[in-house]
């Protein structure tokens, strides 16, 4: 282990420390808000249950990918590419990669990374906004 990483203190699952937890928790709920309303509402009005099941089971995979990533980055293995990583979030696995972020510590200083990640989430966002809120008719104009 390199002496960075012997300094720096264990903020994962095995360290049970997340810095501003509850701040932190209050992020995800506001940015889960819409992604979970619209899916719901998709789902319960009997449009389609895929949005609802695709945002958790990506998620779930994001989060185990996010995972091995950390282990592969401790043992100066073979890297997932962060263009898998962005494309599964695209695909509605952000939730499970903002968790996987703060609970491995991974991939939360990198700012280049960072801010393609949050262009997904608003992405998501907007999305939603237009579902919900306009019709789908700004992504139409596209």
């Amino acid at each position: 282990m390199s002496d960075s990483r012997a300094r720096r203190p264990d903020r994962g699952p095995a360290g049970g420390h997340i810095q501003n937890l509850k701040l932190k928790l209050v992020v995800l709920v506001i940015v889960c808000a819409l992604p979970l309303f619209g899916s719901l509402s998709m789902w319960l009005r009997g449009i389609s249950l895929i949005p609802l099941a695709a945002y958790g089971l990506v998620s779930v995979l994001a989060f185990f990918m996010y995972w091995a990533d950390k282990r592969k980055a401790r043992a100066d293995a073979w890297r997932t590419p962060e263009n898998i990583l962005h494309a599964v979030e695209l695909a509605g696995g952000w939730p499970g990669a903002l968790i996987a972020q703060q609970v491995f510590r991974h991939k939360t200083r990198k700012v280049s990374f960072q801010i393609l990640f949050w262009m997904i989430v608003v992405l998501h966002q907007v999305f939603w906004i237009d579902q919900l809120f306009l019709g789908a008719n700004l992504l139409a104009l596209f």
